[in-house]
């Protein structure tokens, strides 16, 4: 997996062979922290995942916004890294076709944010998924987290 490739020196857990009653959903925040040894959520990211057996959910509409910034940051290296965790099922790829509907909702709901879709997405996904959200724009996934199911990961320090 290019996160663990990227370092973390954990090894690979087949996420079918775990039965869990929530899954994680990944917002990009998450998944740059994750590709990046750099970044300042890097450890973070790597040990909510390693403390969990998965799988982990990537919403299809983050999937433009995650390829831009993983490409402009880390490469096209990197990102063909990415790729071939979602295509070797490291990472799930949620479609989330039945959840339009709430995506829009959401961004009528949260304009003031602006929420946009690409976050709506990350909720809608987590929400019919267990409510468990792992991402560092706490600004925006805060606000929603205190007026809705889902539940910000990982939890805010002391």
């Amino acid at each position: 997996m290019a996160w663990r490739v990227a370092g973390c020196g954990a090894h690979a857990v087949e996420a079918e062979a775990h039965a869990v009653e929530t899954l994680i959903t990944l917002d990009t925040s998450a998944i740059l922290a994750l590709l990046d040894r750099r970044e300042v959520h890097h450890s973070s990211a790597v040990a909510t995942l390693e403390a969990d057996p998965g799988p982990y959910l990537v919403p299809a509409g983050i999937l433009a916004e995650v390829g831009f910034m993983v490409e402009s940051r880390l490469g096209t290296s990197v990102l063909d890294l990415f790729l071939a965790d979602l295509e070797n099922g490291a990472f799930t790829l949620d479609c989330g076709d039945q959840d339009l509907a709430r995506i829009r909702q959401l961004v009528r709901d949260y304009a003031d944010l602006p929420l946009g879709t690409a976050d709506a997405s990350v909720i809608a996904c987590a929400e019919r998924s267990g409510g468990r959200v792992l991402t560092f724009d706490v600004r925006d996934f805060g606000v929603v987290a205190r007026e809705s199911a889902i539940t910000v990961l990982p939890p805010a320090g002391p």
